[in-house]
């Protein structure tokens, strides 16, 4: 399955690296939906937190402004090709990981539910160590 610009990605020569990780990210977001799923509703909705995962939206539509095609879900190396260095990326290596780790605890505290916020915070924390230094490793070959 192809995610944001993989397919156009993999038609110019690029190729996925270290995918065998992926499903373990798949897993701990349908955790993080299921467990909203099945513990939110009902629930009283703590404003500030919910107006900081909706300011972390705005966040995301600037990384994928700023990435365009080269943006995606998998480890996608185009290899020859400079690194995208504008938008939020001047600010933060890996912005879209600072955003998600920002959406897996804000979107179960504005419900109350900090224990969830704490567990997917822990096991997303757990597997971005491995994307992300899978990723810079990808990057440092290309």
């Amino acid at each position: 399955m192809s995610h944001g610009g993989t397919a156009t990605l993999l038609a110019r020569g690029a190729y996925e690296a270290s995918p065998g990780h992926y499903p373990i990210i798949i897993a701990t977001h349908a955790a993080w939906l299921a467990a909203l799923w099945l513990f939110a509703p009902g629930r009283a909705i703590v404003w500030p937190w919910l107006i900081l995962f909706l300011l972390l939206q705005a966040g995301r539509l600037w990384v994928l402004a700023t990435l365009g095609t080269r943006w995606t879900t998998r480890i996608i190396v185009l290899p020859g090709a400079p690194l995208v260095s504008g938008g939020p990326v001047r600010f933060v290596r890996h912005p879209n990981y600072a955003i998600v780790a920002g959406e897996i605890a804000a979107l179960p505290l504005a419900f109350g539910l900090w224990e969830i916020a704490l567990l997917l915070s822990l096991l997303n924390a757990a597997i971005l160590f491995v994307r992300i230094r899978a990723e810079e490793a990808a990057l440092a070959q290309a």
